[in-house]
């Protein structure tokens, strides 16, 4: 195994909901391992149809990479925050079920260029650029063909608005555009999203309550060599099920997690050859940005620094998300400049496009590095170029005692807690139906 990445800039922000939890049961049917958002769908799923479970987190809380923290008194998200493909999208159907506070996230938008905002005919032409290559890329993964860069199908005729396309896009994917695969692409539909109201992470802690699981028990190796699974959990020793689901990202099942016997060579594969995907929240507490409405995304054109993305007052507040791409992680990385580094770069961009004059009551409370948290290793999951078959590879059980799942799995939903979520209902199906 490898060493662990470096501490993260995040690491001492508390959640503000940490949910009651049982204890676990001495002797659990199946053991899941970690409780994000696919591991707390799994343990719910499990428990409704009558089978004991253990849940083993490594984190001394809950929701994974959906954190809910509170800065100036307000609830604010540092990991996932979109709610996204409401139609399909499981946690928007139960979250409406139950009454959570779920908004539909704002259609308008803001165009910057260079220190002014867009003209109509500028906005109007932004619009039909990122239609075309929308429709570009769609058609390329639905006509199939060889699994080719995403990138090669963007059509040459975007004019000057094609380089923020691709940026954009590379940020929403993970990578750059070169470095995902076409057949991924559309993964989700972006016109009918969704925030919740006192943070995401919140929500899914609701979900978390009452389920058996065990705090700061990461689980560093798994023996499928017997009839059932033994999994070493640190301090809580050894646990016996007759099944497991692992959650955990694919990331860290690459280097932290031991498989006794090894894992079949193409499972093995599958799980290597994912890239990291980076997406990076910078938040800001910026009350007298130029930005007017609610969740808007602000898209800042022209100038040497260009934010790839920007979403602005979010839920109504001074608070907006100035977002790192895996192309600025690196340069912030490769300099070693940290969380500091991230907060200069934003200053020198925002001053680019609106004034030094504005800045003056600019703070930066937060800055993720999920690229480094060792649980997580990225962001989530991206499907390089001739990759594009592990999803599916992975939902098959290894042995009939071992399940994957989480947003890795998820073809429609990738990268999302949604798409988690439901991949963990699917596990904890197959689990229950192969346990009888």
């Amino acid at each position: 195994m490898t060493a662990g990445p470096a501490p993260h800039a995040h690491r001492h922000l508390a959640p503000t909901l940490r949910p009651a939890l049982a204890p676990l049961p001495a002797d659990p049917d199946v053991v899941v391992v970690g409780a994000g958002s696919a591991g707390i769908a799994a343990a719910r799923r499990l428990l409704a149809r009558g089978l004991r479970v253990a849940v083993l987190e490594a984190r001394d809380r809950v929701g994974g990479r959906t954190l809910t923290t509170a800065l100036r008194g307000h609830p604010v998200d540092l990991g996932a925050h979109w709610l996204h493909a409401g139609p399909i999208n499981p946690l928007v159907q139960l979250g409406l079920a139950r009454g959570e506070p779920l908004r539909r996230a704002a259609q308008e938008s803001h165009l910057w260029v260079g220190r002014r905002r867009g003209r109509p005919a500028e906005e109007a032409a932004f619009a039909r650029a990122w239609s075309v290559a929308d429709r570009a890329m769609s058609d390329g993964a639905r006509l199939g063909g060889p699994d080719r860069p995403a990138a090669t199908a963007l059509p040459p005729g975007l004019g000057p608005w094609g380089r923020r396309v691709a940026l954009v896009h590379g940020l929403v994917s993970g990578r750059p555009l070169g470095e995902v695969s076409l057949h991924d692409f559309p993964s989700m539909e972006y016109g009918d999203n969704h925030f919740v109201a006192g943070g995401y992470g919140a929500y899914l802690a609701r979900l978390a309550a009452g389920l058996p699981v065990a705090l700061a028990a990461p689980v560093r190796a798994i023996d499928w060599s017997g009839p059932g699974v033994t999994l070493e959990a640190g301090a809580h020793g050894r646990l016996r099920a007759r099944a497991a689901i692992v959650t955990a990202p694919v990331m860290v099942l690459r280097d932290a997690v031991a498989f006794s016997p090894p894992l079949p060579d193409p499972v093995r594969g599958a799980i290597d050859g994912f890239s990291a995907g980076i997406y990076e929240h910078v938040v800001l507490h910026w009350p007298s940005a130029p930005f007017r409405g609610r969740d808007r995304l602000a898209s800042l054109t022209e100038g040497r620094l260009q934010p790839p993305g920007l979403l602005t007052r979010v839920d109504g507040t001074p608070f907006h998300y100035f977002e790192l791409d895996a192309p600025l992680a690196a340069r912030l990385d490769a300099a070693r400049a940290g969380a500091d580094g991230a907060r200069r770069l934003v200053r020198a961009s925002l001053a680019e496009h609106v004034g030094r004059g504005l800045l003056g009551d600019l703070a930066v409370p937060a800055v993720t590095e999920w690229r480094h948290d060792p649980w997580s290793r990225g962001s989530w999951a991206v499907v390089p170029p001739g990759h594009a078959g592990a999803r599916d590879l992975l939902k098959a059980s290894v042995g009939d005692r071992i399940w994957f799942a989480g947003e890795a799995l998820s073809r429609l939903q990738w990268g999302t807690a949604g798409g988690a979520y439901e991949e963990g209902e699917r596990a904890a199906d197959a689990v229950a139906q192969a346990l009888g």
